[in-house]
């Protein structure tokens, strides 16, 4: 399963930081920031995962994310 997120994430430190907390809630998953692209993508691939989830956990660190559509 694949998802894919638009977030408001600037700084390569920023998309670190809430790649380990995701990693840390996903294990196993693969997770990864393009902050090259207009939408800041953030996705998410892996066998199992919350989509509602990844995005409570980002915004609880002050970033906006929502599913890409």
């Amino acid at each position: 399963m694949i998802e894919v997120f638009k977030t408001n994430v600037q700084e390569t430190v920023q998309a670190k930081k809430i790649v380990t907390i995701l990693l840390e809630h996903f294990p196993g998953n693969k997770i990864n920031f393009d902050l090259y692209d207009c939408d800041k993508i953030l996705r998410v691939e892996g066998e199992s995962f919350c989509a509602e989830k990844i995005k409570t956990l980002v915004s609880d660190h002050g970033f906006s994310c929502d599913v890409l559509e």
